[in-house]
């Protein structure tokens, strides 16, 4: 199945390369987990799209993975995702979140929870299994 194209901005790409470098412990513990391709998707990490990086991304679902700090929990940080995540939605772009300390002490259920929104958009798409 061939990826959708999504839009981005060209001068996000050093932005989004500096940021897989730089990733949080957390985003390496998912990352370590989503790569092993355990979930019949791809997932690519610190994807630009529109005029935002997201921190995981799967094209052929269109689903966007964002493990947030406790930075996200104070007011204009929560007031810039709800306009960030309204703005991808246009897109045709779905979301899950995962808090930093839910990816560290969960991993079980951060899988299962991901597990089940990858079957759901499976269900709604016409992307074949693989398997």
């Amino acid at each position: 199945m061939s990826n959708k194209i999504i839009p981005y901005k060209s001068y996000l790409k050093p932005l989004a390369r500096k940021l897989r470098k730089e990733m949080t412990l957390s985003e390496i513990i998912l990352w370590q987990e989503i790569r092993k391709k355990n979930l019949e998707v791809q997932f690519h990490r610190q994807v630009p799209i529109d005029n935002y990086i997201v921190d995981f991304y799967c094209h052929e679902l269109k689903l966007a993975i964002e493990v947030d700090g406790s930075s996200h929990n104070l007011d204009e940080a929560l007031e810039k995702d709800i306009i960030r995540q309204n703005k991808l939605k246009q897109l045709g772009i779905s979301f899950i979140r995962f808090d930093n300390l839910e990816v560290k002490n969960d991993m079980y259920n951060i899988l299962k929870e991901l597990e089940g929104k990858i079957n759901e958009l499976k269900d709604t798409s016409i992307i074949p299994s693989r398997g």
